[in-house]
């Protein structure tokens, strides 16, 4: 019976996440139909990608035993997918100055991934210790992806200290070298944090979409009571502070969605509108010559 229920929220979480990571089509419709990426930020596909990595590795039998995550493995794959493909979508779109960026925030994270995972598959030789590793940084990933720098930190600084007193001189100093590496490379995404601070300050959720917030809620939910009928921590840790985050975007939402933001003209439009109103001007020049 236990296991039957875990399966089905499981099957459920899976569906939840499904919706989750596809529901920023309509945000990437409207890139690719005004050509330009505005005011929307790409940390949270990056961070999302991380997650991805991250929870498909913990599934895999080289850190699970067996086949016992499943589930997770499957949507993470996904997952990968999906965020892949918004993060190309916006990197195209995006200012000469946005695409760089991009790659500064995509390229640490593809080597953090690199190294967590062939720290967990050659540095421990026993699955308890690659699932303590591998989810610890994952927990970190995911609490990233719902937005709680604060969080991120402490959890950074904490988990060794429960983790790392039973290695060898040799696994700690890689393990803390990594832990730098992490940290200094979680700046760059800094700025995505201040979405919510956005919210408030202009009283527009324009760049912070319902369902974005609903879905994570309901994804979130799900796989923190999936964690805890596993006995998982990492699974269920996550997203134990990733419901009260996304409740608390929701609020926000509910509260500003009537707002409108009033601020100077973005400037992609700025530069659209001066492009047109120089073609105009030849128009004009030639007609009167």
């Amino acid at each position: 019976m236990g296991d039957r229920l875990r399966l089905a929220v499981g099957v459920m979480g899976n569906a939840a996440s499904m919706l989750l990571y596809a529901a920023p089509i309509l945000t990437f419709s409207r890139v690719i139909k005004k050509k330009s990426t505005e005011e929307f930020p790409c940390v949270p596909y990056i961070v999302a990608l991380l997650n991805c990595f991250l929870y498909t590795w913990y599934g895999l039998p080289v850190v699970s035993y067996g086949w016992e995550n499943f589930p997770v493995v499957t949507i993470n794959g996904l997952g990968i997918l999906l965020e892949l493909s918004f993060i190309l979508i916006y990197f195209w779109f995006a200012s000469a100055g946005g695409k760089k960026k991009v790659a500064m925030m995509v390229i640490p994270v593809i080597l953090a991934f690199c190294i967590t995972a062939i720290i967990s598959a050659f540095v421990f030789h026993d699955r308890y210790h690659r699932k303590v590793f591998v989810g610890s940084i994952g927990l970190v990933a995911s609490v990233a992806m719902y937005g709680s720098p604060l969080v991120v930190v402490v959890s950074l600084l904490l988990f060794p200290q429960c983790f790392i007193s039973s290695l060898d001189s040799t696994a700690k100093f890689v393990i803390y070298i990594y832990i730098y590496i992490y940290m200094h490379s979680y700046i760059h995404f800094l700025p995505y944090f201040q979405l919510q601070k956005r919210v408030i300050k202009t009283k527009s959720v324009e760049y912070m979409p319902f369902y974005l917030s609903f879905f994570s809620f309901l994804a979130s939910s799900l796989w923190m009571a999936y964690g805890l009928l596993s006995h998982d921590l990492f699974l269920a840790a996550p997203n134990l502070v990733g419901s009260p985050l996304s409740i608390l975007q929701l609020v926000l939402y509910c509260k500003y969605r009537k707002r409108e933001i009033m601020e100077e003209p973005h400037k992609w439009d700025m530069e659209k509108n001066g492009e047109k109103s120089k073609q105009q001007l030849q128009l004009v020049v030639h007609g009167k010559i």
